[in-house]
């Protein structure tokens, strides 16, 4: 069918039992920062007859419900757990659910969190693993069958059975099955092997690529092996090496079974999606660039009667988009900003890989999304979310009914929050570098200048988006008066590649500069108060974190770090330990350890670190924090019991102590008398 694109019509509420209206005298409490969504992970079945997605009223632990979509008054189930924390849910079948959950676990010494998969039900009656537990022979196999999980690798969306994964049991792990998840009987498509993995599917459901590790005069390299669907035969295509990190992968088979998608940004500035021809061993034209930000996902029809059809492509702008090329649901998209009142601003762009200036398009404010439809294109789940709204989701139905299912914070005054808007700054060497910046109520806080923290992200490659911070940062600080600056620094991804590999071997030199300038910017523009200035950063935002408090720069008041790694030499040995990771990243790991610079700390530390870290242990905080003690250092120091280093392995306890914690130490501590608000 034809979606009918005229004005969409909002219905009465319908809420699924969540969604409410409370206002707070700010500040706003913690609490409805850090405790679980009230709805989220919303879907709707392909047959477009159930929908399901994770509730946690007032605040309660996650259980999934199910409603009929004709039907929204009542679930028909909500499904608990037990022993583990409910993550996540999807559809597998019409009639099953994958649940993704997750649990703390203790080997020893050894502690950390488990996550694995179940198959459900609609009605939760039956919990079945993607694969049997096998029985253990050893203490070391015991050991290794607590993270025996199978992935899905592909749902066989044409299939009413079945679904194919990768065996993650001791004995035959990497093998790929096809499983039925109504009986469980498998069927091996592929034995493991130490030579390949990246296995996909083309659209009739065979296996038609794989990636192979390998080396090359000692370089490693990624090589994609394609299956000839007439012969059978295996045959590499192309290879990218680790040291030049340009990687080339299949995004997605075709109808054509010579013609397949893939993503590159090889000899080019932003990465973009591409026609392979397989006889002709090249790419014969591009699919989509975009000359400002990276293309990196296609967006197919899994209905039967078009399965894999293009209907859009993702990419990476101001936020994760998604620019619709089918007529249908371009249509769609352009009605349905218009009935949430999407609003967009054109601003003023330099690109930082050429300094060519242009107008770039952006949000201006909340953004409406379609996140799944059913097969029949009749039902359409719809989310709309911000920086300054952390979600709404809606059902439209054929007839342009566009009703409100939930909120996913409805307790939060959206009122209370900040405004946050994507910005550019030069360096102090020239380069643009982007920003999100968001400024408290004028109303509540006046014109500015404000208290400010700097907030640089984890990873360091990695990114910020104009969207709800999930770990309620950016919004909680902002709600008290609190100007915050998420810098793009040198070395962030998702900006395009100069900007990307102008971070290497620059931390806490260059890519610390970046986060400085930032601070300096908002001073000039009289929005950061310049003696009330702090940075916070977590991960590698934490080292940010340390790395400002040794730097004589006179900027902070005091620093703030959430599981930093602060000892340098330390990532640089279990980078160089991992044959792929020494080429691919290694070399980039240089400049300032904090460690060994603890002693010459310039400003109060705040440091703080979850017991069961498996990313960055938490003795990297309990050695910067001796080295302070050693030095007579003012700092403050705490461990956090059963946290992990990810967002998901943290509980709502833990995410309201970090928001009070930082919110008691910036009034208290940072500084002389605090740098906060209310100062």
């Amino acid at each position: 069918m034809r979606f009918d694109p005229r004005p969409l019509v909002a219905t009465a509420v319908m809420l699924l039992g969540l969604a409410s209206s409370a206002l707070h005298a700010a500040p706003l409490p913690a609490k409805v920062f850090s405790d679980p969504p009230a709805v989220s992970n919303v879907q709707i079945s392909r047959d477009g007859k159930h929908i399901v997605a994770l509730t946690s009223p007032a605040g309660q632990s996650p259980t999934i419900s199910v409603w009929a979509t004709n039907a929204l008054d009542k679930p028909l189930a909500v499904i608990a757990a037990n022993k583990v924390r409910i993550l996540g849910v999807s559809f597998l079948k019409n009639d099953r659910l994958l649940v993704q959950t997750i649990q703390t676990f203790t080997d020893g010494d050894r502690k950390g969190h488990l996550t694995r998969q179940y198959v459900s039900d609609l009605q939760g009656k039956s919990w079945t693993t993607l694969l049997p537990d096998t029985r253990a022979k050893s203490e070391f196999e015991a050991y290794w069958a607590k993270f025996d999980d199978a992935q899905v690798i592909d749902l066989l969306p044409a299939d009413p059975r079945h679904v194919v994964v990768e065996d993650g049991r001791i004995d035959t792990r990497g093998d790929i099955l096809k499983v039925d998840i109504y009986s469980g009987v498998t069927e091996r498509l592929m034995r493991s092997s130490e030579r390949f993995g990246g296995f996909q599917l083309d659209l009739k459901g065979e296996i038609r690529a794989r990636r192979e590790l390998n080396y090359d005069k000692g370089a490693v390299y990624f090589a994609q092996w394609i299956r000839d669907p007439a012969s059978g035969e295996w045959a590499e295509h192309f290879r990218w090496y680790a040291k030049d990190r340009e990687p080339v992968e299949i995004l997605g088979f075709t109808n054509d079974p010579n013609i397949i998608y893939v993503a590159s940004g090889k000899g080019r500035d932003k990465a973009g999606v591409y026609v392979y021809d397989i006889k002709a061993r090249q790419i014969v034209e591009p699919l989509l660039e975009h000359k400002l930000f990276d293309v990196g996902g296609v967006v197919t029809s899994s209905a039967a009667a078009d399965y894999g059809r293009v209907l859009g492509f993702s990419y990476a702008g101001p936020t994760r988009s998604i620019y619709w090329t089918d007529e249908t649901f371009s249509a769609l998209n352009k009605s349905l900003r218009a009935a949430l009142g999407v609003k967009t601003i054109a601003m003023n762009w330099v690109d930082p890989a050429n300094g060519a200036a242009t107008r770039l398009p952006v949000v201006d404010g909340a953004d409406a999304t379609i996140t799944d439809w059913s097969e029949d294109l009749k039902h359409f789940i719809v989310e709309k979310s911000g920086p300054g709204n952390p979600g709404e989701y809606y059902l439209l139905d054929a007839s342009g009914s566009l009703t409100l299912l939930g909120k996913v914070r409805p307790d939060l005054d959206l009122a209370s929050l900040g405004s946050t808007r994507l910005v550019q700054y030069p360096a102090r060497d020239g380069l643009m570098i982007p920003a999100f910046l968001t400024t408290p109520p004028a109303e509540t806080f006046g014109p500015g200048p404000y208290p400010t923290l700097i907030e640089p992200h984890g990873g360091p490659w990695a990114r910020d988006n104009l969207d709800w911070d999930f770990a309620g940062w950016v919004q909680y600080f902002a709600s008290r008066g609190y100007a915050v600056l998420q810098p793009q620094f040198r070395g962030s991804e998702g900006w395009g590649q100069k900007l990307w590999r102008a971070g290497d071997g620059e931390w806490g030199q260059k890519m610390q500069d970046d986060k400085d300038d930032g601070a300096k910017w908002l001073i000039d523009r009289k929005i950061a108060a310049p003696d009330r200035i702090a940075m916070f950063g977590y991960s590698y935002g934490g080292y940010s974190a340390l790395a400002a408090a040794i730097r004589p720069n006179g900027l902070y008041q005091c620093a703030i770090s959430g599981a930093g790694a602060g000892d340098l030499a330390s990532l640089k040995r279990a980078t160089f330990d991992n044959r792929f990771l020494r080429e691919f990243q290694n070399s980039t790991i240089r400049g300032l350890d904090a460690l060994d610079h603890a002693k010459e700390a310039q400003i109060p530390l705040f440091i703080y670190h979850g017991d069961r870290d498996t990313n960055v242990d938490v003795k990297q905080s309990r050695k910067f924090v001796d080295a302070l003690k050693a030095a007579g250092k003012p700092h403050r120091y705490l461990e956090i019991k059963g946290m992990g280093h990810g967002f998901v392995t943290m509980e709502p306890a833990m995410i309201e102590t970090q928001l009070v914690e930082i919110e008691k130490y910036l009034n208290t501590e940072c500084g002389p008398g605090g740098i906060g608000a209310s100062r």
